[in-house]
């Protein structure tokens, strides 16, 4: 019997998105099911089959929308190229909830080898879509003496996968912080 009362707004395929999302950053992506989305929403498991029809579909496309998200994101802004570093920063400690949760793209890595191949594309699919977009910002950045923008950008797209993972661990978004404070060290030390 289901107990809650649903709490999102939205269509039940959003609410099961939102659930799902917010799983996968919290427990990761082998740390829910179905019945826990069906429970945190109020509908009964069998109706998730309605809209997904497996749990790698659901995640697939909760990593495809946040890859289109990014992409509206990065899309939308409008000016200098330091601030939309600082923005993507800022979106890694804030909007991914630095010491809460992770990225959900990163937060598949741990199950890598029980995801299925869309599900693995998907996660490659977000990365190449952020180091693409940085790759492309710090060649407008030309910070003098470094490695090739595209490295570089892999770079700080790993770092910032890292200190989620550091400061998940100790639930302190003070180490994301400080590992943040190295990466910008590491860019802009002569």
């Amino acid at each position: 019997m289901i107990t809650s009362i649903p709490s999102l707004t939205g269509g039940t395929r959003e609410q099961i998105m939102n659930a799902a999302q917010r799983m996968i950053e919290k427990r990761s992506y082998l740390g829910f099911s179905f019945q826990d989305i069906a429970d945190e929403i109020g509908i009964r498991k069998a109706s998730l089959y309605h809209h997904f029809p497996t749990k790698e579909a659901l995640g697939e496309e909760v990593i495809r929308e946040a890859t289109r998200k990014f992409s509206e994101w990065t899309g939308g802004m409008h000016y200098a190229p330091e601030k939309k570093l600082k923005a993507y920063f800022l979106m890694y400690r804030n909007a991914l909830h630095a010491g809460e949760g992770m990225c959900p793209a990163g937060a598949l890595a741990p199950g890598w080898d029980c995801i299925n191949d869309g599900l693995r594309d998907a996660v490659r699919d977000l990365r190449s879509t952020q180091v693409r977009w940085l790759t492309g910002l710090l060649e407008e950045l030309k910070p003098a003496g470094k490695q090739p923008p595209a490295k570089l950008a892999a770079y700080i797209f790993a770092v910032c996968q890292g200190g989620l993972i550091a400061a998940r661990m100790t639930e302190d978004v003070a180490d994301f912080d400080d590992t943040l404070a190295q990466l910008k060290n590491s860019l802009y030390d002569k």
